[in-house]
């Protein structure tokens, strides 16, 4: 007799840590979670048209109809429980399931148990074909967690977790005010989940903390603090407040308490589309509330202001090319600047200049231009460098002149002052004003600890180099950061520290020319000279220009022409031409 299979949408929920709870409190923790089973499961269940068709000693086994009731189950169990002495895992997943009397068996039960023991705490994970059926059916945030290994399953499954609460549509009749020509963002008042009245300073404090930080970076318009708190204590439409605040972008978050512990959240959204663009979760000791609050406003912007520059580089790269003004320009030459060729480059130049000609006090193009004389010399790229050296200097001395508070002009001008026209003095000044006015500005960090490189203060630039890496883990530029990291640890002689670094760089960007130089000296340095070679022919592949009399000029950078030597004996043992 063949077996009935049918497709079913199946829940599977765990109570967290319920061994451990059990240990503590044997009776209150059954008595709970009968309770649970009884008077919130059951019922919410029940509403929404599923079957438990098995329970486990912490947790049950649910068929549901539609991936739809399912997840609205789920997401119901979920704000039920939130704050209670029981938290649930629950994983959900759409597939076919072979059907045992009262019982299901099968992949589509196995996955979605799997699910369940990654999903986080009071989270809910979903299967991709969870995700494609109800994306277009729930108001809801998604965030992509990618292919994931789960146990005993053969391929890996695409995971995505259910983030925040819904957001529903604004009404057409809400007034709308216009975006600025900027990056614009609103940072609601963080809601205090904690049942707890004085943990209501903090929540306030984190939201004010990243509002002053975000503020700091001049390619973004921040609302005020008395504006985005005028929805303290409500249940905003992100929609509405898009329109009613003149923003693209709200990060909201929210602050829970649970014994001696702190939980922060926080998400930012797309106010037009309602995309997701970012979350992430902070857990932390009382104790330490402070350090958690720093450390988060830290993360936070860090990760936030990179994501809204890019995607209105996007932006600007998709507007006709006749309607562009000087921010506009600005934000084209960026993106310019990130795709890192010589053509590239060459386009950031000619956008910059644009965006000066438009606008002579708008004083990041100074900074963007500077950085492009940067990179085309460490690439060999220069064409005439009595000219280009004068025209850098003339860039930084019109930032430091007009961009006293332009964290990224400083810096881009600080770098350059120093490689390209030996300017120490002049250097060491833009840089350290660059992290003044903006400590959270990655940039300004790396060229700090670059500039402190040139200088020969080697240590204290890896620990700046260090800064960046922590500050911003997932920069697209991280490539940069892990480059000059092994340079600092090839002038100290930490050859071993220097090959890892260059790898890491090497292995996000095979063609930057830092990372490839140092990957050719210090294998060669340490002997290893089948890998010095072929990172040698990839640096003459990529740069043909590259010879050892080339890097002499360059390398007058570097106060301590005795530690640039030994670099040029690498090159030279690793076969770079003379």
């Amino acid at each position: 007799m063949p077996q009935e299979r049918r497709l079913a949408a199946i829940l599977v929920a765990d109570v967290v840590g319920y061994s451990r709870l059990v240990g503590a409190d044997e009776s209150g923790t059954l008595s709970r979670l009968a309770a649970l089973r009884h008077d919130i499961a059951d019922p919410l269940i029940a509403g929404h048209g599923g079957r438990t068709f098995k329970e486990t000693g912490d947790g049950f086994l649910v068929e549901f109809a539609s991936a739809v009731q399912a997840v609205a189950c789920a997401r119901a169990l979920q704000e039920k429980l939130d704050g209670g002495p029981l938290t649930l895992r629950i994983g959900i997943h759409v597939g076919d399931v072979v059907v045992q009397g009262n019982d299901l068996m099968g992949d589509g039960v196995n996955i979605a148990a799997r699910l369940e023991s990654v999903a986080e705490p009071g989270g809910i994970a979903l299967s991709r074909q969870v995700h494609d059926q109800v994306r277009d059916r729930i108001d809801a945030v998604f965030e992509d967690r990618g292919e994931v290994e789960l146990k005993n399953i053969a391929r890996p499954v695409h995971v995505f977790a259910l983030m925040g609460r819904t957001i529903e549509a604004a009404p057409a009749s809400a007034p709308a005010l216009a975006l600025p020509d900027k990056p614009s963002i609103a940072v609601l008042p963080f809601q205090n989940m904690s049942g707890d009245p004085e943990q209501e300073y903090f929540a306030d404090g984190m939201a004010e903390d990243i509002i002053t930080a975000l503020s700091r970076f001049k390619s973004l318009f921040v609302i005020a603090r008395n504006s985005s708190f005028a929805y303290k204590g409500k249940s905003p439409d992100i929609r509405q407040v898009g329109r009613e605040l003149g923003v693209r972008y709200v990060l909201e978050g929210s602050v829970r308490k649970g014994g001696t512990r702190l939980r922060i959240t926080g998400q930012l959204i797309d106010s037009q589309s309602g995309a997701h663009l970012w979350a992430e979760r902070f857990d932390g000791g009382l104790e330490d509330v402070f350090d958690l609050q720093d450390q988060v406003t830290a993360r936070a912007v860090a990760a936030i202001a990179p994501r809204l520059e890019q995607a209105e580089w996007e932006r600007a790269r998709r507007k006709p090319a006749e309607n562009l003004d000087a921010y506009d320009c600005f934000l084209r030459s960026c993106a310019a600047v990130h795709e890192g060729s010589r053509s590239s480059f060459e386009e950031a130049l000619r956008l910059s200049y644009r965006a000066i000609e438009l606008e002579p006090d708008f004083a990041t193009p100074y900074g963007i231009a500077a950085r492009c004389y940067t990179e085309r010399k460490n690439a060999a790229w220069v064409e005439d460098i009595a000219r280009e050296s004068t025209e850098t200097t003339r860039l930084a001395m019109m930032v430091q002149r007009i961009g006293r508070d332009d964290g990224l002009a400083l810096a881009y001008a600080g770098r350059a002052v120093a490689f390209v026209c030996h300017e120490y003095d002049i250097a060491s000044a833009l840089v350290e004003q660059a992290v003044v006015v903006n400590l959270n500005l990655a940039q300004a960090w790396l060229c700090l600890g670059t500039v402190n490189l040139y200088s020969g203060n080697y240590q204290i630039g890896i620990e700046q180099l260090h800064q960046v890496l922590r500050m911003s883990p997932m920069d697209p530029e991280s490539y940069r950061f892990q480059a000059f990291l092994g340079w600092g640890y090839l002038f100290q002689g930490r050859l071993e520290d220097a090959i890892k670094w260059s790898g890491k760089a090497r292995a996000h960007r095979p063609d930057a020319p830092a990372a490839l130089r140092v990957s050719a000296a210090a294998n060669a340095l340490a002997g290893n000279m089948d890998e010095a070679r072929s990172a040698m022919e990839n640096l003459l592949g990529f740069y043909p220009e590259a010879t050892l009399s080339y890097h002499r000029f360059i390398g007058r950078v570097y106060r301590r022409r005795d530690d640039f030597e030994r670099v040029l004996e690498g090159l030279r043992l690793a076969g770079m031409p003379e």
